[in-house]
């Protein structure tokens, strides 16, 4: 292979493998990242076949990271991080100091020293950014407060990897330090990475929040899409280099940080859509890395190691966090999704030991176990995090677990049955027009909303509302599901079948009114028990349609009827066991 192709033949050969064995695993019902990590394996050095450029992989891998981080910090803001302070604080020093135990206890019976132990604790104490954030979003829990919560704990986790990473040199160099020369001080240093960390952030977020959307609105100006597009990832990405090169801290906090900047700005949206096309193609390559890492041959003598670190990292580390998150008295449910999010390692973890390693501080033995943990927890953390749901189902059914009490700003909502209640889901701007006409015709509203600040200001208002997830039993009774006559799923994004079914246990004849993006989705919906399903697409047709008719000069009766037929081309569903078909109207 001519080495000026390397580059090429990485890219080609790792998204090829990572596109077919996704593909296969996604149709196994599995996470396709199980398949990006095989595609790893296969194009790794210890499989024989194409051998892909492991080192141009890892540095496609850390650009995935960057632009990943850049996107979560386009939705993250300060005040969510600072609401989620006295949970994710503690808790990531919690976990990281059980896991640094565990990994020294252990590891020592390998006859390791407790210093490599220690180290080796703290590498497998930090959570992976792609797969956290992965998880999360596949799952839809990224912007909930237990997402907001395990996004606050890693950059914590994160934090500390900086610093650690900081002062290994500083500790451990001092052995070979010249006659004559005066170390530096353990303290001064630390002193100076936290004093550069906080420069990091004072910069980023005052001088970077006047300068950056100055530069973007400048650039918006000129109406070239590349331009923009340029723009923002010239940001992320120098931002991101420049926290490594001139502040001593990593790249996705300095990448996140530029993407909490943008996300304040009016940009927001555009950069979110426009500039981040990448960022999946170049996230997927950090998985190709690790896989490419495991070494099959090592697993022969090294097992003994391996299945000990994997049990601290999918029990012991959970453990702890379930602990902590429960002491702070949040829901069983988010605790358990904390924990088990939290159940795996990643792209920090090999920084460190390559670090450790280099120092002659851990053995080279410490690489192949971190491999193997990482490559087995990646792909069971997917998995066992789609089970956090049913299993706290199963648990609070047995009764060993209390359902979680609806968060709300008053005790209790009084259902007034002659006022017809209705219960809206979300107050978005189709849920705010919606409860306004609702309201403006007798009708009693009880709002469920995530935004707690919303909440806050509809109680201030005088009007009913509960904050809390609808998929959640409890807070559809909270709201009175039991006694109302409708229920309409204004919120998009949300897993409006859960809601459905949900709502149907505790209510059979509450009419369900339920939106959604695409009309190919309404036939599920339909099955789970929605009366009237409105789609977004069939709304755009729809007033396309109203919209042409009157520019052509049409009459009222035959846009009417244009209007009809257009239902039927569009929102028409298969016959229904009683032959008749039932249609997902749009609210045009």
């Amino acid at each position: 292979m001519p080495h000026n192709l390397d580059l090429i033949f990485t890219l080609t050969g790792g998204l090829t493998a990572a596109l077919a064995l996704g593909f296969i695993t996604h149709k196994l019902k599995l996470s396709p990242i199980v398949g990006y990590l095989l595609a790893g394996i296969l194009v790794g050095p210890f499989t024989p076949g194409f051998v892909a450029d492991s080192h141009i992989a890892t540095q496609f891998a850390e650009l995935g990271v960057i632009l990943l981080m850049f996107g979560v910090g386009l939705h993250f803001h300060l005040k969510d991080l600072l609401a989620v302070r006295k949970v994710a604080v503690p808790g990531a020093i919690a976990q990281i100091a059980a896991a640094t135990v565990l990994g020294a206890v252990v590891t020592k019976l390998f006859d390791w020293s407790w210093e490599a132990g220690i180290v080796f604790g703290m590498a497998i104490s930090v959570a992976s950014t792609v797969v956290l954030t992965r998880v999360l979003a596949d799952n839809r829990d990224l912007h909930t407060p237990s997402g907001h919560i395990a996004i606050g704990w890693l950059i914590v986790e994160d934090l500390f990897t900086i610093l650690v990473l900081v002062l290994l040199p500083a500790v451990f160099d001092k052995r070979e330090v010249a006659a004559g020369e005066t170390p530096p001080s353990l303290w001064v240093t630390i002193v100076i990475s936290v004093l550069k960390l906080g420069a990091l952030v004072l910069f980023t977020l005052v001088v970077g929040q006047k300068v950056i959307p100055k530069v973007l609105g400048y650039i918006a100006k000129t109406g070239s899409r590349e331009l923009f597009t340029l723009s923002v990832l010239v940001l992320a990405l120098g931002i991101a280099v420049g926290s490594a090169k001139f502040f001593g801290a990593s790249m996705a906090l300095g990448a996140f940080l530029a993407g909490m900047v943008v996300g304040q700005s009016d940009f927001s949206a555009r950069a979110a859509s426009d500039a981040l096309p990448m960022r999946d193609a170049f996230a997927v390559l950090f998985f190709v890395s690790v896989g490419m890492l495991f070494d099959p041959g090592a697993v022969r003598e090294g097992w003994p190691l391996m299945l000990a670190t994997l049990g601290i990292v999918i029990i012991g580390k959970p453990l702890a966090a379930l602990i902590v998150v429960l002491v702070f008295k949040r829901p069983f449910a988010s605790a358990l999704s904390i924990a088990v999010v939290l159940a795996q390692i990643g792209e920090f973890s090999f920084i460190l030991a390559a670090l450790a390693i280099s120092l002659k501080i851990m053995p080279a033995e410490a690489t192949n176990a971190l491999v193997v943990t990482s490559v087995i927890s990646i792909t069971l953390n997917p998995l066992l995090y789609k089970g956090v749901k049913p299993f706290t189902r199963w648990l609070e059914r047995k009764g060993w677990v209390k359902p979680p009490r609806p968060a709300v700003v008053q005790d209790k909502i009084v259902v007034d049955e002659a006022a017809h209640p209705v219960v809206v889901v979300g107050y978005g701007p189709v849920g705010r027009t919606v409860s306004r006409i609702l309201e403006d015709n007798g009708i009693q509203v009880i709002i469920i909303e995530m935004n707690i600040d919303t909440v806050q200001h509809l109680r201030a208002q005088g009007r009913a509302a509960v904050y809390g997830d609808a998929t959640q039993r409890e807070i559809l009774h909270h709201a009175g599901i039991e006694k109302a006559e409708g229920l309409i799923i204004a919120a998009s994004g949300v897993p409006a079948s859960e809601i459905v079914e949900a709502a149907r246990d505790l209510n059979p004849k509450v009419r369900v009114l339920a939106r959604t993006s695409y009309l190919k989705q309404a036939e599920s919906l339909r099955a789970c028990g929605a009366t009237e399903v409105f789609a977004s697409e069939g709304e755009v047709a729809l007033a396309m349609t109203d919209y042409l008719m009157r520019y052509m000069g049409a009459t009222d009766e035959l846009i009417g009827r244009e209007r009809d037929r257009v239902r039927k081309e569009l929102f028409l569903l298969p016959q229904n066991g009683n032959g008749h078909g039932s249609e997902a109207k749009s609210a045009g």
